[in-house]
């Protein structure tokens, strides 16, 4: 699997709402810095910011786009790129969009994020 093909499973995923599949596509030790400004360092501190947002916003739409390379290797790799998601909270339509960058790296001969960092804003580009 490309760093490129692993992106696009792990966006695939997170539209589906299934918990275990996200978590398998990511490392022991991430680090993930949400765009609500909230920090969560471990798979299960992840993992319950993750469910969090599920049980918050419900029929989510998620996609990423303009996904560009940093840098990458056969073992890292690190790229940003724009997110865009809708849904509905509290019964309500709600959306949002910002940047994101990840790394990603092969553990066990596997690619895993261990680092996902979401904010507010777009990515520029000229």
């Amino acid at each position: 699997m490309t760093p490129t093909e692993f992106m696009r499973e792990y966006a695939a995923v997170g539209k589906n709402h299934d918990l275990e599949a996200i978590l398998s596509f990511i490392a022991e030790d991430a680090v993930f810095l949400f765009s609500n400004r909230s920090s969560h360092f471990g798979k299960d501190a992840i993992r319950r910011a993750i469910q969090r947002n599920f049980d918050i916003i419900k029929n989510e739409e998620y996609r990423i786009e303009g996904l560009t390379w940093l840098a990458s290797s056969d073992d890292v790799a690190a790229c940003v790129y724009e997110f865009h998601w809708s849904g509905e909270i509290d019964g309500k339509p709600a959306e949002g969009h910002g940047r994101g960058t990840a790394v990603i790296e092969r553990i066990d001969g596997e690619w895993r994020m261990v680092h996902e960092h979401l904010s507010a804003g777009d990515l520029w580009r000229e």
